[in-house]
């Protein structure tokens, strides 16, 4: 069987996948198409993946006709998403967006609210903790996957971030945003306290605790110049296009490094994070003194050492 995958390419150039064979080398200079077999794409039903790039994934949140409002559904297939391509050779680098006029609106309340029936029918009060725990806990996983997952995630955000939004932006590695877009830690004006991670991981990212206190306790909302200057994101952008394409250009470089390299480095920044200078030294000595043993560390520092052209690493 042989499936080709044509998408826009400047020179008369076609990508064969073959059962048997292995993947054709490209000769264009412009080529811009699916690089993996479209059955190896994950599908969902609030998220669409695409793969601009060989190596690079691009997820965007999916519902834009409910401004992306994060359903229990949204929020399940988040996790089981980056869960997926962290495990995903082909996978080295994500780009996150998302579809329609803004990024997201936060949790949809309309389905957050068709829990009250459910606790309604639980009377005794341990029991109705149980099922807010379980729900909290669930919610919680979808954003750490983000974090969990070994490859780095590119966050880029056009208009409204709002609540649930912030909370998922901050477990990405890298942030951008368009210079329209403007965030909301808004919890608090729906009678909550945040509780999947914006608590937890904004005052560590912009490295200001008394900014995070002021923006968690009155919801108040801030824009992309704002942003920009605690650190929270890290470029702004006329448009989303052109945000979006910078994006992945960022993702396909470091797809193209080792992701062996890649990826220890991202275990160790995040476990830094949240140890001590010393902890940290030994966590990424402890990995080093099997990881610099492979092929990857070789073939670099010897194209290094002879300036040769960067080498192609396996995949991992």
């Amino acid at each position: 069987m042989t499936i080709n995958i044509v998408s826009r390419v400047s020179v008369d150039t076609v990508l064969v996948l073959d059962s048997d064979q292995a993947l054709m080398s490209l000769q264009s200079k412009d080529f811009v198409a699916m690089y993996s077999n479209s059955a190896d794409i994950p599908k969902f039903e609030t998220l669409a993946v695409s793969v601009p790039k060989q190596f690079v994934y691009h997820v965007q949140l999916n519902r834009p006709d409910k401004l992306n409002a994060m359903n229990r559904k949204m929020w399940l297939e988040v996790g089981e998403c980056f869960q997926k391509l962290g495990d995903n050779a082909d996978c080295r680098a994500i780009v996150l967006s998302a579809a329609g006029r803004l990024f997201t609106a936060g949790i949809d309340l309309k389905d957050f609210a068709k829990m009250g029936p459910q606790l309604a029918e639980i009377d005794d009060v341990a029991r109705r903790c149980r099922m807010l725990e379980k729900t909290i806990q669930l919610y919680q996983d979808s954003i750490s996957s983000l974090e969990k997952c070994p490859k780095p995630v590119i966050c880029a955000v056009h208009d409204a971030c709002i609540g649930a939004g912030v909370n998922l932006i901050t477990a990405a590695d890298i942030r951008w945003c368009t210079n329209n877009a403007w965030f909301q830690v808004r919890e608090v004006a729906i009678g909550m306290a945040a509780d999947v991670g914006v608590l937890q991981r904004l005052p560590k990212v912009v490295g200001n605790d008394s900014l995070v206190r002021e923006l968690a306790f009155t919801g108040r909302k801030f824009v992309a110049d704002e942003a920009k200057e605690f650190g929270m994101v890290s470029k702004v952008f006329e448009t989303k296009e052109s945000m979006v394409e910078k994006a992945v250009e960022l993702a396909e470089e470091i797809s193209g490094l080792s992701p062996v390299a890649v990826q220890l480095t991202k275990r160790n920044l995040v476990y830094s994070r949240d140890h001590s200078v010393q902890e940290g030294l030994d966590h990424i000595r402890i990995w080093n003194q099997t990881m610099l043993q492979s092929e990857d560390f070789l073939n670099a520092t010897m194209a290094q050492a002879t300036k040769s052209p960067p080498p192609t690493f396996s995949k991992l």
